[in-house]
This record gives structure tokens, C-alpha cells and sequence, in this order.
């Protein structure tokens, strides 16, 4: 009797099985706020920015996953936010922290 041999799957058999998301992939979708639709967009971090949230006024710091959220009407990149997960999903059930003007620097 022969020892067992385990079989090395050909690149054939594994075409079949479905590709999962690289980690710090993103999903976009569409999502009511004020009465307006946003699109929103989970992001895995970026090296070297800091963010401001604008549901708890804190920053968000570089690599932190977190949501960047713009209104669906067209908007351009100045109309982007980046909010923590959390504060994201908490945005109806409290109000805005943000204490500062919108001509301010959102660093």
C-alpha cells in the first residue's frame, strides 16, 4: 500500500469558488439623511490625513476605518465627510457637535 498523497487543487478548481473583498475594500451605497439621500462609502483609513467627524467633533486619525458620506445631488469632493462608524449610525438620534463656521479649516 502506497502512503496517501494530498492533491494540490489546479487554479481550474479554484476559479469556481467566488473572490472574497480585500481587506480595506469599500462598499458604496445610498442611505437617508435629512431627508436627503447620501451616498455612503466605508473606507479601511489613509495614511498621513487626519479627519474631523462631524458627530463627535473628534479626529479621526490615519488607517482608522471609518465612512465618508456626501450628499447624492452631484456634489463635489468639499461636500465630503468622514465620520466614524458610530457616529454615523448615530446621526439621527443626536445633533451635530460641530462648533465651528463652514468656512473653517475641517482638517
Amino acid at each position: 500500500m502506497s502512503p496517501r498523497r494530498n492533491r494540490i487543487s489546479s487554479s481550474a478548481d479554484r476559479s469556481a469558488e467566488p473572490a472574497a473583498a480585500p481587506l480595506g475594500g469599500s462598499l458604496r451605497r445610498v442611505e437617508s439623511y435629512r431627508g436627503e439621500d447620501w451616498v455612503v462609502q466605508t473606507v479601511a483609513g489613509t495614511a498621513g490625513r487626519f479627519y474631523r467627524c462631524p458627530g463627535c467633533d473628534q479626529e479621526i486619525p490615519p488607517g482608522m476605518g471609518h465612512v465618508v458620506a456626501w450628499p447624492d445631488h452631484g456634489a463635489g469632493v468639499e461636500d465630503r465627510r468622514h465620520w466614524h462608524r458610530a457616529c454615523w449610525g448615530a446621526r439621527e438620534r443626536r445633533g451635530s457637535a460641530v462648533q465651528r463656521g463652514r468656512g473653517a479649516p475641517k482638517y
